[in-house]
C-alpha cells in the first residue's frame, strides 16, 4: 500500500483534503453504494433536525439563563448581550451537531459503512480480515464512539465559551474549531479501515499525529462540506470512502507480516503504549 511523501505543511493539508474528493468520486462511479450509505445518514438527520428545531424555539430563554449578570443592565445593552448569547448557543448547537453527526451516523450505520469501507479496500488491493468476536467489535465501536462524541461535545462547549472573548472569539476560535473538529471527524472516518488492522483509539490517534497536516486537511474539508445544508447526508458515503483511502494509504502499517494485537502496530509505528 502506498505511504508516500508530501505530508508536511500546507502541501500535506491539501493532500489530505484531496482524499475527500477521491472518496466522493468513488461513490459517484458507484451510485448503488452511495444510496446504501444514505440510509443511516437520513435516519440520524431526522433526529438531529428535530433537536435543532427544539433548540431554536427555546434559544431566547436559554440566552437569558446564561446571562443573568445582564439582568440589571440597560435594556439596549441587555438585548445586545442576549442576542450575542443566542447566536452563540445556536452556533454551538450547530457545531455540536456537526461534530457528533458523524459519530452517531457511523454508530447507527456501522454495517452499511463497514461494507462501503471494505469495498473501497477491495478496489485498491484487498482488505485484511479482523477476527475479533462480533460482540467485542460492537462493544468497542460503541465505547469509542462515545469517547469521540464526548470529545466533540467538550470541544463545542469550549469554543462556545471562548466565543465571548473579544477578537479571539471572532477570529481565532473559528479557525481552531475547524481544525479540532476536522481532527475528530478524521478520527471517526478512518476508524473502519484501521480497526480492521486491530488498532484501538489511542493507537489510531498516535498514527494520526504523525501525519497531522494530511489528517487535518482531510478533516477540515469534511467539516466545511458538512456545514453545507444536507452536505453531511449526501457526502457521508464519500467521506467514509475518503477516510478509508486516507487510512489505508497514509496511516495503516505498511508491513502486514506481524499481527496487530491490543492496538500494537507494526514495527516502526506506534502502539497504544507509545512509540517503538
Amino acid at each position: 500500500m502506498p505511504n508516500v511523501g508530501g505530508e508536511r505543511g500546507i502541501t500535506g493539508f491539501f493532500v489530505g483534503a484531496g482524499y475527500l474528493g477521491r472518496g466522493i468520486w468513488w461513490t459517484v462511479r458507484r451510485p448503488g453504494w452511495w444510496l446504501l450509505g444514505l440510509v443511516p445518514a437520513l435516519i440520524v438527520l431526522a433526529g438531529y433536525a428535530a433537536a435543532l428545531v427544539w433548540l431554536a424555539g427555546r434559544v431566547g430563554g436559554l440566552a437569558e439563563a446564561v446571562t443573568p449578570f445582564a439582568d440589571s443592565w440597560q435594556e439596549e445593552w441587555r438585548r445586545v448581550v442576549r442576542v450575542i448569547a443566542g447566536v452563540a448557543i445556536l452556533v454551538a448547537g450547530g457545531l455540536a451537531a456537526v461534530l457528533t453527526f458523524t459519530t452517531a451516523t457511523l454508530l447507527v450505520g456501522d454495517p452499511f459503512y463497514e461494507k462501503i469501507s471494505e469495498r473501497v479496500e477491495e478496489d485498491h488491493g484487498g482488505a485484511p480480515t479482523w477476527d475479533a468476536p462480533w460482540p467485542a467489535q460492537l462493544w468497542r465501536a460503541v465505547w469509542e464512539s462515545l469517547v469521540l462524541g464526548v470529545l466533540g461535545l467538550t470541544a463545542a462547549v469550549a469554543f462556545f465559551a471562548l466565543g465571548f472573548v473579544p477578537i479571539i472569539g471572532q477570529f481565532a476560535v473559528p479557525v481552531a474549531a475547524a481544525a479540532v473538529s476536522g481532527w475528530l471527524l478524521a478520527a471517526e472516518l478512518t476508524t473502519p479501515v484501521l480497526e480492521r488492522r486491530g488498532l484501538k483509539l489511542r493507537g489510531r490517534f498516535a498514527l494520526m499525529r504523525r501525519k497531522r497536516p494530511v489528517v487535518v486537511g482531510f478533516g477540515v474539508a469534511v467539516f466545511v462540506t458538512f456545514l453545507i445544508p444536507l452536505g453531511a447526508v449526501l457526502l457521508m458515503p464519500g467521506a467514509v470512502a475518503g477516510g478509508t483511502l486516507l487510512g489505508r494509504e497514509r496511516l495503516a502499517p505498511e508491513s502486514p507480516e506481524r499481527p496487530v494485537e491490543g492496538g500494537l502496530v507494526t514495527e516502526g509505528y506506534v502502539s497504544d503504549q507509545g512509540d517503538h
